[in-house]
This record gives structure tokens, sequence and C-alpha cells, in this order.
């Protein structure tokens, strides 16, 4: 989410960081550039000219202009202004009553049904609460299955409803049956349409009424852009929701309806669907999305995700091993798939600051997770005796293990050379006997500019990471001030 955004904010800010001192005319250039990068995000046009004139009347400020490092002071005034105009911070959703009543509304494909199941997950896994599915669309074919069949896959319990009932009916008998079995959290799952209607917002109405919610969350798809907005706003005018929910983010390359929605409707986004799996629900923060969209990373998420997928145990069993150097094949195989189970390397180097440069060139070579497949591949091929001892593999183990994995002979040797290497490597860091050299990859494999090798099948040979030669002017300049600061200040002392 927000690529394209990113990529022309980050051109706007490598251009004002080139300026020694910053002049009105400068500011003006870049904020037109800002403008236009909002607008071509498919931002809500009222939203980018109050969002570039409040930048503008800071950016303008003495404090700026005569600043050290003016570049950097706009870049911080826009996170500052984009952060207030995705929300300030996140908003938690109200758990208060027992049981707590979420409605999830929007129009027909939306995703609602799917982001009930999600955030039931959530509620068990994070907040430690026993939820309740609610399937209450009667009107779409096979919806209230598609509910039931999720629930199942999660090991949640739903209501049993069926498509002749009426709604809010469904509705109050869930409710009641929710605080007879002891469930603290009920998700209505309710219908939609392919555009609004009054039929619709009255069975809404109804339902609200009836069952007097603690959360109205409306779920939108952030794909339909301002459309999504629009829908927000209508469907907030009639039930007055207390937040929003914004589905299929990963397909969206602008994120226009994220940086609108909030300022259009008054309303926070809660949550922001990250992917298809069951467990793709983030908390929306909307200090780490203006930091993603900045280029800054997001490094709280990232070890939010590290903590949520990587099992405790596991990794300090892990830990152990690679202290005494019993690093085996069978051992790095596990750590490639719990890489895998954090996201994509893209989607990970979206997360970590300064790496969008990397990211860029990702379009450029073959995938990391194509090699990581083929490293994967070939170790699988192998005995669990040849995984826990390399040196077994003779020259026709190779050919039997080049066949099984659909690799050759030569990708074979040059992996469990790497790996040899490895070893070696984290015997003498264990040893402290220093670094040694970075072992050799095999042919053909390549990784994005910047990345060096060192793991068994990981590439080489790629250049340092690009630096921005400007930053480093201003830490220079900086680190000059600062040192003839220190010098009055000894020669101040010695006066004395």
């Amino acid at each position: 989410m927000f690529d394209s955004l990113t990529d022309r904010l980050d051109d706007v800010f490598r251009k004002i960081r080139g300026h020694a001192r910053l002049t009105e005319e400068n500011v003006q250039t870049a904020l037109r550039e800002v403008r236009l990068a909002l607008l071509e995000a498919d931002v809500n046009f009222k939203v980018v000219k109050d969002f570039v004139e409040r930048v503008r009347e800071r950016a303008m400020g003495q404090d700026v202009l005569k600043s050290l490092t003016p570049g950097q002071q706009v870049v911080k005034i826009v996170h500052e202004e984009m952060i207030e105009l995705l929300g300030g911070q996140a908003q938690e959703l109200d758990l208060k009553a027992s049981p707590a009543v979420i409605m999830v509304v929007g129009l027909q494909g939306s995703g609602k049904t799917t982001t009930c199941a999600k955030l039931a997950l959530k509620l068990r896994r994070e907040f430690k609460r026993k939820p309740y599915l609610v399937p209450a669309d009667v009107y779409r074919p096979a919806a209230i299955d598609q509910l039931h069949k999720l629930a199942s896959q999660l090991d949640i319990p739903a209501f049993p409803s069926t498509p002749d009932q009426n709604p809010v009916d469904i509705c109050l008998a869930a409710l009641e049956e929710a605080r007879r079995s002891g469930h603290d959290v009920v998700l209505l799952d309710t219908a939609g349409r392919l555009h609004i209607d009054q039929t619709l917002m009255d069975e809404l109405a109804a339902i609200k009424a009836g069952t007097n919610p603690g959360e109205i969350l409306f779920v939108a798809d952030a794909m339909t852009g301002q459309d999504a907005v629009t829908v927000a706003a209508a469907f907030n005018e009639r039930l007055d929701v207390s937040g929003i929910v914004l589905t299929k983010m990963d397909g969206d390359a602008r994120g226009g309806a994220a940086l609108s929605v909030r300022q259009v409707t008054g309303k926070a986004i809660k949550f922001v669907g990250t992917g298809e799996k069951v467990a793709d629900l983030e908390v929306f923060h909307p200090d780490r999305a203006a930091s993603r969209i900045l280029g800054m990373g997001d490094i709280l998420t990232l070890i939010e995700k590290a903590q949520t997928d990587v099992d405790a145990d596991e990794a300090a069993a892990m830990e152990r091993k690679l202290r005494k150097a019993e690093f085996t094949l069978e051992d790095f195989r596990t750590q490639m798939r719990r890489v895998k189970k954090l996201g994509s390397l893209e989607g990970l180097l979206k997360l970590i600051p300064g790496m969008s440069q990397v990211r860029k060139q990702l379009g450029e070579v073959q995938m990391p997770e194509k090699e990581m497949g083929r490293v994967e591949a070939i170790i699988n091929s192998m005995t669990k005796a040849e995984r826990a001892t390399p040196k077994l593999i003779n020259t026709s183990r190779r050919e039997r293990i080049a066949r099984g994995s659909g690799t050759t002979v030569l990708e074979v040797s040059q992996l469990l050379k790497n790996f040899t290497q490895m070893q070696k490597m984290m015997q003498r860091m264990m040893g402290g006997k220093g670094m040694p050299s970075m072992p050799k990859m095999p042919p053909g494999m390549k990784m994005p500019a910047g990345m060096g090798g060192g793991m068994p099948g990981m590439p080489e040979g790629a250049p340092a990471m690009p630096v921005d030669p400007e930053a480093v002017k201003a830490a220079r300049a900086a680190a000059k001030v600062a040192a003839k600061k220190k010098k009055e200040q000894r020669k101040k002392r010695k006066k004395r």
C-alpha cells in the first residue's frame, strides 16, 4: 500500500534536501509536487488543499528557513501533518459491555464476512476474548455458509441462522445465545447491497436499535478510492459509525481512501486488511502509516509480526545451537520457513527504514523468494542424516538430490560449499576469532543491489547500500556546529 505515493514523495524530498538553504520559492515548488502526488494517489481534493495549506504555513516559518537542515525540517512537518491527517493515534475497540456487540456494515463485495472472521481471530489471539460470529446476511447467496465455513476453520462458534429468517430476529436471538453460552464479544455480519438504498439502511438501523452495539465498523474496499470515502460518509450520516476498516490495502498502491476517509467522515480507521489470509488484519496506526508513506519504515510493526509469527521456545533453542555452532541444514530450512511466515521480502523491506531504494530494485531482478524456494527444494531432497551431516553427501548422493529437487549437481555442490563455509564462520565467531570473508554464491543467483550474500543459496557481489549524499553533508555540518559549540564552552570555562 502507498507504493506509488511513497515513490513520488521520495523524489520530492530528495530534491528539497539538496538545498543548503530554503527560500519561499523552494518550498512552493516542493509543495506543488506534494499536492500533485496526493491528487494522483486519489486523495480527496479538499483534503489535499487543506493539508498543503497547513504544511505551507508551518514551512514558511523562520525556524525552518533559517534552520541548519531545512530539508529535514520540512520532511518533519509533512510527517507530523500526515499523522494528523490519518487520525493522530490508533483507536481501540469499545469492548466494555458484556457481551460487547460489534456490528459490521458496508456494501456488498467490500469484504465484511471475511473481516468478521479476521476480527474474531484477532480478538481471540490478542485480546483473549471469546468471540461469537453471527451470519445475518440472508440476501447474498451462500453468505451464511461462507461465515460458517470460516468459523469452522478458526474453531470459533457461529450462530446457526438460515436464509428464511429475519435479520433483526437473527441478531437478537444470537445476542441471547451469546449471553447464555458465556461469549463476551458478538460480531454481527450484516447484509450489503451493490449500492446504498433505503431498505438496507432501514434494516441496519433496526439492528442497531435492537442490539445497541458498542462498535459499528464500516468496511470499505480501499481499491475503490474516493467511492469508498463517499459511501463511508453516507453510512456514517445514517448509522453514526464508530470506526472504519479498509480492506484490500495490499492491492491499493495509491492509498487515497486511507488519506481521505478520516477527514471526510471524522471517523478513525481502526483496522486495515493486508491480505487474503485470516491473520492479515492489522490495527491501523496513523504514525506508522505516515512513516511508511514517507519511506521511513515501520520497525514496530516488523517487531510485532516477528513476535506473533515466531515461537519463542523455538527461537531460544535455535540461539543455543548457534552459540554452540551446531547449526545444521535442517535448522537452516527452519529459519527460511520462519522468514516466509513474516511475508515477502519486498513487504519486509517496506518496514525497514532506508530500504526503499532496495525495494525498488526488486522489480528489476529475480525475487529472492524464488532463490529461497530453490534452496529449500535441495534441502528437502536430502535424507535426515544428510541434513544433519552434509559430509555424507558424495557424488552419487549429489546426483540424486539434484534430480529430486529439479536442480543441477553444480547448484547442490555450491550450496554445500557455502554451508560449510558458514559453519566455519560461526565457529570462528563463537571462538572470538573475528569475522571471516563472506562465502560466494551459486551461479545465476542474484540479490537486489545493496544486499550482500553470506547465507547458503543467497546471492553475493551486490554493491553497498546507497547512501544519500545530502544526508551525509547535513550530518557533517551538524557535527561541525556541535564541535564549535563545545570549543566555545571550554573557552568560557577557562576564562572563569
